[in-house]
Formats: structure tokens, sequence, C-alpha cells
């Protein structure tokens, strides 16, 4: 009996469990859990790998590289987005990273700044032509450069039309009394051929044909061309020189289309070059616009006294009282711009409490004092870095982040837990890249790199001296050197597939160097040549303190670096002309 009722009291039990159950569950909350993971899963549509993160699948799963487990693509293991990364405060302090809002810099004077060119007044160029056919015998200017004087003696022709026209003025003479009409219309002949009266009349007294004519100077200027060589044969009105007159030269300035409409005839401005500054007037704005630059053409006439100005020679020019206050041009100090080629770059700070950056492309406008104004890429409100640019872009890339040298990003396995921004140990200065910062890689592989740095640095000499011919065969050396690199000292599978991208980007550009006699053309490539150094060096190392410098005139006022084993800059890219202009942007050691 006792037993009968333990059971109908358990059987109470279990049914009041199972009202209380339908009764005071809570349906909204079960479909809101639904409704949550659902909506998790559509976020979450692709995942990716940390440390590889080109890795993007459209499921959770394991790293086709690594192996690890795949993340949400929208987000990292510290919450980032794929292209961003994380610095330590401690490294931000000692690397002297600082930042800047757009928006709250002021512009000084209200003054824009110009860059601009020496070139020659068109107005008063003019070409040495020949009046007649013939082969030149001796040319007595060798040389472009060489000035002259208006009457002066450049060169002498042996013309058979003009010998057989001498002979006809000699007998034309013996029978003048009798043929007044044939003698005058020989000499008229002559003097077509501008020849002058006493030419004619020393033939005319002589009875003998002059076998070589000379070429007399129609001008008084410059030769900023030579066309012709000793024993060319040249026709009838064929130029032989194109002659200058520099004392007076022009200034070409580029003047961005948004801008046009502060510019008029009769300004002043404040033109610098070669540490001086002097005024003028705008003379002349180009009416038509480039349609690839979008620019015009600004022109101001320059005197130029004992020839100082040279054309081709970078000039700056100033322009004050134009009001840059339209809160639609950004603007961003000079000292924030990484330039590489035909891109310009800067890293945006994206977290305001934590030091979280990426890099973000921009496109330039004119320089305004000591700032840039930005068309595209940043508005007012962004924060960037402003100073510490260089070192930010090195943690970029042994990040595997998109920087100034990869586009696209792309993690590197350093072996070292305590890189640029990741530990708590960082031996960074303000301008320094330290050995616990790269690559770890055997010491013959950065011995076999220092001997391509070294055959670099000679290179960069030539460049300076504008030795073409030593750039040449400097730079077959470095292709040289740079085959006898053992790429299978590099054992691990990423760092060996950063190299042979480094080591193409040196290769072609040194090659490119290499078969062609061009300045220009060699300075070109040198440029593209010493990006490519610039990582190798970075994060490899060649155990020795290395100094990446920069010049913002060079590559038309893009910008262009390269390494230096000194601190003092010397100028690859300019030579005399702007030879110590420059400064260091990082030093790796």
């Amino acid at each position: 009996m006792k037993n009968k009722h333990v059971v109908i009291y358990l059987g109470i039990l279990a049914f009041g469990v199972l009202l209380g159950y339908f009764f005071f569950r809570n349906p909204s909350k079960e479909v809101a859990q639904e409704h949550n993971h659902e909506a998790i899963s559509k976020t979450n549509e692709m995942w990716t790998c940390s440390m590889h993160p080109q890795i993007m699948q459209p499921e959770p799963g394991d790293c086709p590289i690594c192996g690890m487990d795949l993340i949400p693509a929208e987000s990292s293991a510290d919450g980032l987005l794929a292209d961003q990364f994380k610095l330590t405060k401690n490294a931000m302090a000692l690397a002297n990273i600082q930042t800047l809002i757009v928006g709250n810099e002021k512009t000084e004077d209200n003054a824009i700044k110009l860059s601009g060119k020496i070139v020659e007044n068109e107005n008063s160029n003019t070409v040495q032509v020949t009046h007649f056919a013939g082969r030149i015998e001796k040319l007595l200017v060798a040389t472009t450069g060489e000035k002259i004087r208006k009457g002066q003696l450049l060169a002498t022709i042996y013309s058979p039309e003009l010998f057989a026209a001498q002979q006809e003025l000699i007998t034309a003479a013996s029978i003048k009394e009798s043929q007044p009409e044939l003698y005058k219309a020989v000499r008229k002949k002559l003097k077509i051929k501008k020849l002058t009266e006493a030419q004619i009349n020393l033939i005319e007294n002589s009875g003998k044909p002059m076998q070589n004519f000379p070429i007399y100077a129609t001008q008084t200027g410059t030769i900023t061309e030579k066309m012709v060589d000793e024993g060319d044969h040249v026709a009838l009105g064929e130029a032989l020189f194109k002659v200058s007159n520099l004392s007076v030269v022009w200034a070409n300035f580029d003047v961005y289309e948004h801008q046009i409409n502060s510019f008029k005839k009769g300004q002043e401005i404040i033109i610098t070059t070669l540490n001086k500054e002097r005024k003028a007037k705008v003379d002349f704005i180009d009416p038509v616009l480039n349609t690839q630059t979008r620019t015009v053409k600004l022109r101001v006439v320059l005197r130029n006294k004992n020839n100082e100005l040279k054309p081709g020679m970078f000039v700056e020019g100033k322009i004050k009282g134009i009001d840059t206050k339209n809160d639609k041009i950004v603007t961003i100090p000079s000292s924030a711009v990484l330039w590489t080629g035909k891109r310009s770059l800067v890293y945006l700070k994206t977290n305001a409490n934590e030091p979280v950056f990426e890099m973000r492309e921009i496109t330039l406008g004119n320089r305004v004092g000591a700032f840039y104004e930005v068309l595209e890429g940043l508005k007012n409100g962004d924060e960037i870095v402003t100073n510490g640019t260089f070192t930010v872009d090195a943690a970029a890339q042994l990040q595997g982040k998109k920087s100034m040298m990869n586009k696209e990003g792309g993690k590197v396995v350093t072996g070292h837990e305590n890189h640029l921004g990741m530990g708590k140990n960082t031996h960074s200065t303000n301008v320094s890249l330290s050995k616990n910062e790269r690559i770890k890689v055997p010491e013959e592989f950065q011995h076999q790199l220092k001997t391509v740095y070294n055959e670099y640095i000679k290179l960069k000499n030539a460049l300076v001296k504008e030795d073409v011919n030593a750039a040449t065969e400097t730079s077959k050396v470095i292709l040289e050197n740079l085959s006898k690199i053992d790429m299978k000292q590099l054992k691990d599978a990423e760092i060996h597939k950063k190299w042979m991208s480094l080591h193409k980007g040196i290769k072609e550009a040194t090659t490119s160097i290499s078969k062609t006699l061009e300045i220009d053309l060699q300075r070109s490539s040198f440029e593209q040549l010493s990006l490519n150094f610039i990582s190798a060096v970075q994060i490899f190392g060649i155990n020795e303190k290395v100094y990446v410098e920069f010049c913002p005139m060079a590559n038309n006022n893009k910008g262009a670096y390269w390494l230096s084993k000194e601190e003092k800059v010397i100028n690859p890219y300019y030579g005399d002309k702007m030879l110590t202009c420059g400064e260091i942007k990082q030093i790796v050691e």
C-alpha cells in the first residue's frame, strides 16, 4: 500500500514539471537564438587565415598552407580587418610615431607652392641653317652648351653648286660691259645664298672661286642642339644648330584644374632656386588643359643674369594671398606621404584609442606650404601618421599587410616573436629598424646580399657623377653577384617566395640599366631597383648600418628613395643640379 502511494506521488511530480515547462518557457528567446545563429552564419560567409590573409574560403576549416583554424574574413584574432595591423604602445613611443587628424592642420600665409622647371625662352630661339647644299668640311662649334656671337665662324662647307655659281660670276664679270643684266643676275643669285658684298667682290677681283665656304652665326646665344657632324652632307635650308638666347628664360609651373581660378596674369610670385629668392610676375597661363595630368602651364619670365638659371633646373614658386580654406580641399603634411613609382601612400590610424593602422593610396595635388593637397583617398577627420611613416611601413611588410612594396599583402614568417609592434621588447628608434625586427636567415645569405649592396653603392655614385658608362658596367657586376646568391639557403617556403619576388624586381631594374647609356632611363630604373633593394635590406639585413634617403623632387615631384652608407645626402637623381636635395627617412641596422 505504501509503495502504491509513492508511485502516485512521483507521477504527480512529473506531471507538475511538465506543466511548468509548457506554461513558463520563453519561446521568443528560442526564436531569437535561432535567428542570431542564422545571422552569424550569413555574416561570416568568407573565412581566412590570420597568418595567410590571401586565403579565402566560403566555410570554416583549416588553412591549406599552415593548417591553422580559419577565422571570419571580416576580423582577425585581434578583431582587426584583413588589411589592418597593430603596434604596441611601447613601439609607438620608441619609434616616435606621431599622427594628425586631417583638417586640423594650418597652411602658412595662405601661400600655394608650385613646382616647376627652367626652360628656354621660345621667343628667342633660332635655328642656324645652310643656304646651299654641300658637305661639311669643318665644324668650329663641336659641342652643345657653347656660347656664340653674331658673325662668328661656325663651319665651312664645300658646295659644288656654290662653286659653279662663283665661276658664273667670274665669267659674267668679264663681259659685264656687254651683258650688264646677266652680270647683275649672277650677283643677285649669290646674295640669295647669303654671300655678302665683300665676299662677292673678293671672288670677282681674285678671279678664283672659293673651295670651302664659311658659315657665320646669325645670332648671339648658346648652342642648345648640334644637328650635324663633320663630313655630313646637308641640303639647302637644312638645320645645323639650334641657338637659344639664355639671357631671358622661362619658369614653367603646373596648376591643377580645380585651382585655375586662383591664378591670374600679373600676379606676384616668389621664385626660389639656388637658395635664392626673386620676385616676378605671372606672364602667361595656358588656355588649354592637359587632359592627361589635368593641369595647365603657368609661365614666369626671368632675367638670367650671368646665366645662373640653366634649362632643366628645378625651381619652386610661391604665391601668397590665395584662400585655401575650402572645406572640400584636404591638405596633409608632406612628411606623411610615401612615394613608390606612380603611387602615393599614407598610413591611416583606424582606431582613435588603439595603435591600429592600414595603408591608404591617395592622389596628390599641389604643394601648399609644407603640405600637399589630397585630391582623392582622404577626407577631413581621418587620422594619419605624420612622423615615422617609414617605420610603420616596415612593420606592415613584416606582418604581411599591404605596404609600399606589397600592394596585395601576404604574410611572411619571421621566426621572431618580438618584431616591430608585436613583442614587448622593441628596439626601434624614431628612424631605425633593428635586427630583432627582421627575418632570420643564414649569415652567408646576408654576406652574399651585402656583396650586391656594395656594387649598388658604386652604381649610386656613378649616377651622382652622371657617368653612364660606369653605371652600365657596375649594373653588369650587380647582375653577376645577384646570380651567385644561393637561394637554397632559404629553407622556409614563404621566406623563399618573398626573396624570389624581390630578386625578380632587382634583376629587371638592373638589367634595364645595363642596356642603356641614357642617364634619365638609368635613373628611372635605379628608382625601381632601390625600392626592391630597400625591402631586401629591411627584411633580411646585411649586418651593416644602412641609411634610407629620400628626395621629394625626384620622379617628377613624386619622390624617390635610395640607399646610402653615410648620413650625408648625395642625390643620385640630379647630380650637380640638386646634389644635396633629400633627407634620411630610416636607418636599418
